[in-house]
């Protein structure tokens, strides 16, 4: 049992025996080294309730917790707080435990079936900027989700239907180009003329409309060119990907053109059901549960004036199909916080039109915007959106100079290799490690250091560890730990709370609670090595040292992988 979810159950039950069965033990980490390795604080508001002196009332819970082989030490502290400080004997017991299991003492009792939406570029062109934190936050949870053992299914909702199409076919079928040999800068080059003939040109733009509605109806020469489109957009994705370290593939890709077949149906549905208001011309479903500042209900569009489908169509059709057919318990929607209220719609309709099982769970997984030095979205001084590919070959340059800086006679393939994992990691960590909400400044000084919680900082400090194994020769795999510095209680805590911080970023899908994990163990683990020698130690105490060198390199290059980034042996 994890170390968090053991203390809350037992205080919860001496809270019980003395008379307040309702209360939170509210287990926190220790702020502070001297207040022990855990607080209980929720003493004082049980206290309260029972209208007891908290004091009074710690004392009791104190007297009667059961916490024997667990915990060296119980004081209270303040009006009421209970400071846990953990045994020894409980630490080294706990991590050769979770340490001889294959995923480090994680697990859930009840797996899940598990859907996750992320990445969903619009096809036709590039990947930009604003693909990134969808691609990297997605991947992240899948590969906890997966870790923890739920069963995971990636989707890729891509943008592969609609007027865009229609425009690009007509465009092409105009200037006789569909024979050529296209690559995806010719598309998007393609595209930017047919967006103005579009725009300038109602002839043409009938004309697209046209090829949208022959599109959708199979039109044998339609459907040939816009597959043309999709598979050179998508191995353009795929090689972006693969850059990035994603787990992504062709087989994952679900796009609004899957779901085109059962819009009417879904408009039938929601007819049947009574849910249907037509207004000026447009089916639409009113939300008594969002309403506006004049007390009008909001208007939720299904079908256009004239028969066309929208995203709110596909998108619902997409939520009955990954509870029907995929069999989904938990929906995870990867997208810009920008697009909140769509989704707590699209939820509310779903639940209401029955096409989403009531103990479904559904979350929109929302995340803000990287933003550039001038506080604006991150684009480039003229003002574009920056393509994904120079991003990331830039981040893999500047990785490259400070390598060669470093280590100017590294053989040169090696540099390459390590510039590679060091640059990815650093864009991919710099975002991962904030809380997934929140705007961020886009910084290749601060992302690219060596300093504070950056990737390569994690990533110098696992090769710190590699090089001890380097040097130490044989090691006793079968090694006993001996916790007798503080440094080496301290960091055996931090490695015994792996599970409980996995779960809890899995439950809170904030991947950013497993960077901050990493980096305090990166940072004890540091104080260890300075506080405590390895290799110049003797005996049986140079072998609990490497044992705990080797339970802190494991858990460091679990943790790396869960968020996509490569560990070095060397940097």
């Amino acid at each position: 049992m994890a170390v968090h979810h053991l203390l809350s159950s037992r205080f919860a039950a001496a809270l019980a025996k003395v008379g307040a069965p309702d209360a939170t033990p509210n287990i926190q980490m220790a702020s502070k080294p001297e207040f022990g390795d855990y607080q209980a604080n929720g003493i004082m508001g049980a206290a309260k309730a029972l209208k007891m002196n908290p004091r009074q009332l710690a004392e009791q819970v104190v007297a009667c917790v059961d916490l024997a082989g667990i915990v060296d030490k119980l004081e209270i502290a303040g009006p009421g707080f209970i400071n846990i400080t953990l045994s020894n004997h409980y630490l080294t017991k706990t991590l050769a435990e979770q340490h001889a299991d294959a995923k480090l003492g994680t697990g859930v009792a009840l797996a899940e079936t598990v859907v996750i939406d992320y990445s969903s570029p619009n096809l036709a062109k590039e990947m930009h900027v604003g693909h990134l934190r969808s691609s990297i936050i997605g991947d992240s949870l899948t590969r906890i989700y997966g870790y923890l053992g739920h069963k995971v299914i990636r989707q890729n909702h891509v943008g592969d239907w609609g007027t865009q199409f229609g425009m690009l076919t007509a465009y092409m079928l105009d200037n006789e180009n569909q024979n050529s040999e296209l690559a995806l800068g010719d598309l998007e080059g393609f595209y930017r003329a047919a967006k103005v003939r579009f725009d300038a040109d109602p002839a043409f733009a009938d004309l697209s409309r046209e090829y949208v509605v022959k599109l959708q109806s199979g039109d044998a020469q339609v459907r040939a060119l816009w597959q043309r489109f999709l598979n050179i957009s998508m191995k353009h994705c795929e090689d972006i990907y693969q850059k990035l370290g994603l787990l992504l593939t062709r087989d994952d890709v679900k796009g609004e053109s899957s779901y085109n077949d059962d819009l009417p149906v879904v408009i039938d549905n929601l007819r049947a059901q009574g849910l249907l208001t037509e207004s000026q011309g447009a089916q639409v479903v009113f939300l008594e549960e969002f309403r506006n500042k004049d007390g009008d209900a909001a208007a939720f569009i299904v079908q256009k004036q004239g028969g066309g489908f929208l995203y709110s169509t596909s998108d619902l059709a997409t939520a009955r199909y990954r509870t029907g057919v995929l069999g989904a318990s938990r929906i995870l929607y990867v997208v810009d916080a920008r697009q909140g209220l769509h989704f707590q719609q699209l939820f509310t309709v779903a639940r209401k039109a029955g096409f989403v099982p009531a103990d479904t769970h559904l979350e929109h997984v929302a995340f803000g915007t990287m933003m550039g030095d001038d506080g604006k979205p991150f684009k480039t001084r003229s003002g574009e959106l920056i393509k994904l590919v120079d991003l990331l070959s830039e981040a893999e340059s500047r990785a490259f100079d400070l390598v060669s800086s470093k280590n100017p006679t590294m053989d040169e393939a090696t540099r390459h290799h390590i510039a590679h994992a060091v640059g990815i990691a650093a864009v991919k960590y710099s975002d991962l490690s904030k809380h997934r909400t929140s705007d961020y400044v886009f910084d290749w000084n601060s992302m690219l250091s060596f300093e504070g919680n950056t990737a390569p900082y994690l990533q110098y400090a696992y090769t710190r560890i590699a090089s001890i194994f380097r040097q130490a020769g044989d090691v006793d795999a079968n090694a006993k730990i001996e916790l007798i510095e503080p440094a080496e209680h301290a960091l055996a805590l931090t490695l015994i709370q792996f599970p409980d911080t996995l779960q809890q970023a899995a439950n809170d899908t904030c991947p950013h609670i497993l960077c901050s994990y990493l980096y305090q163990l990166a940072t004890r683990f540091s104080r260890f090595y300075d506080a405590c020698p390895v290799l110049k130690a003797e005996g049986e105490i140079r072998s609990s040292r490497l044992a705990l060198c080797q339970a802190a390199a494991k858990t460091m290059q679990t943790g790396l992988d869960l968020l996509g980034i490569e560990v070095l042996q060397e940097m």
